[in-house]
């Protein structure tokens, strides 16, 4: 299903949350690896690492608000949107933008992001972005497979790489169909530059964040890739809701559905990092 429902809040408005909040009424959720939660956090929550809560909701309450958080926001998005597809609370589902570092002060590099789908475009231009786009995320897997001694989750990466090319060639299956003079999949998947990621980032920018990682790299890159991987989910459903054509409508549920996937397979490797 596609209509999840959660609410971001900042640092700031969670304080002011949790100072006007009995603690009754709300449960805070902390995501991250056992031993970043043994380093510190936030007072009073309660940690249920990501994979073991993707694996099962039921012990979250259902009459109660949830604040989910984790290192810098990717990890707690997955958590958020996955927990209201199960619908389980009609209670309010949060996420900490920032995660703890937002808590404690600190923020982590954004990077530019432009608008990746123009909506005055027609079926053939929006397929073709969403074919850049896809070449994009391959290129970001590829990077880091070559680039970083991360030897544990490099099948992982492997995996979601090669599913990024078969995601490019789904959209080309309904590219050609809608194109006017279509031309073959190799050399026009050849030809897209890649540079934008799907939650509107540039790679490049993703690129120099990499490089500069201190701490727990194989676990900073998955938490990038999930957040990636959920910033493509919700591109793609939104872009599915507002298209009146329905090939490209098809198309842009096909891939959200395969990036909910992608968001798994990524949480499932995260003890893979300890």
């Amino acid at each position: 299903m596609y209509d999840s429902e959660f609410e971001d809040i900042t640092a700031e408005e969670l304080k002011q949350f949790i100072k006007s909040h009995n603690e009754k009424e709300y449960l805070l959720v902390d995501v991250r690896q056992p031993d970043e939660y043994t380093k510190g956090h936030i007072p009073g929550a309660k940690f249920i690492p990501l994979n073991e809560l993707l694996s099962d909701f039921s012990g979250l309450p259902a009459n109660r608000d949830v604040v989910f958080y984790c290192h810098s926001g990717g990890r707690s998005l997955a958590a958020a949107s996955m927990f209201s597809e199960e619908g389980i609370t009609e209670k309010t589902i949060y996420n900490l933008e920032g995660g703890i570092l937002s808590w404690e002060g600190k923020t982590l590099k954004g990077f530019p992001k432009i608008q990746v789908f123009d909506k005055t475009k027609g079926p053939v231009e929006l397929l073709l972005t969403a074919m850049d786009l896809e070449k994009g995320a391959w290129r970001f897997y590829t990077y880091i497979i070559k680039n970083f001694a991360v030897d544990p989750i490099i099948p992982t990466l492997e995996q979601l790489s090669n599913a990024e090319i078969a995601h490019a060639r789904t959209v080309y299956g309904f590219w050609e169909k809608a194109a006017s003079t279509p031309i073959a999949f190799d050399p026009l998947y050849e030809s897209l530059k890649g540079e934008i990621l799907e939650g509107g980032e540039s790679l490049v920018e993703v690129m120099g964040y990499l490089k500069n990682i201190e701490e727990n790299p194989c676990l900073r890159i998955l938490e990038l890739a999930i957040h990636m991987e959920y910033a493509a989910f919700d591109l793609y459903k939104t872009m599915a809701e507002k298209e009146k054509d329905q090939t490209v409508r098809d198309s842009f549920l096909s891939i959200a559905q395969a990036e909910k996937s992608h968001m798994r397979i990524l949480v499932r490797a995260l003890d893979q990092c300890d």
